[in-house]
């Protein structure tokens, strides 16, 4: 279900308890605005441990992939992103790059990524989940609430009353 919130508006309630991701992501699907408690994974150029997680009871969760700023392989692709979306993700945020995006935007869920590209990963790389990960200045732990909308990705240390 799409959400509706302002990250400007959080900020400006909490700015000693929220920190800001510092990099432009694009945004991908019908969802611009999500939130939810997340989940982290760090990968270098290869899809399979995002796979793995969104394969998983999502139950309203965003997951954050640190994919080290890569734009060369797309972690994530419109097939990834379905299987989210049916599992319940609320939305994915991605330190690099996305594949298929047409095919995502057409999709009932939220991704921020860097940008796109058209190559896939050839092999398996060592992968890391449930870590923290620093993406854009921010450190981000796996529980941390995740706000996302056009403007910004914010983290926050747990819910935030957002009525």
């Amino acid at each position: 279900m799409p959400q509706a919130f302002s990250t400007a508006d959080l900020f400006d309630a909490h700015p000693d308890l929220l920190q800001t991701c510092d990099v432009q992501f694009r945004s991908f699907g019908k969802h611009m605005c999500f939130s939810g408690d997340c989940v982290t994974v760090a990968v270098f150029e290869d899809h399979r441990p995002v796979l793995e997680i969104l394969e998983t009871k999502g139950e309203g969760r965003v997951l954050v992939v640190d994919g080290k700023g890569s734009l060369r392989v797309g972690v994530l692709g419109d097939r990834l992103a379905d299987i989210a979306a049916n599992n319940g993700w609320a939305g994915i945020v991605i330190n690099g790059a996305v594949r298929d995006s047409s095919g995502i935007d057409a999709l009932e869920i939220g991704v921020k990524a860097l940008g796109t590209t058209a190559r896939r990963g050839p092999a398996p790389n060592p992968s890391s989940s449930g870590i923290p990960v620093v993406i854009g200045g921010a450190t981000v732990i796996s529980g941390n609430w995740i706000y996302a909308d056009r403007d910004c990705v914010i983290v926050a240390p747990h819910a935030l009353n957002i009525a």
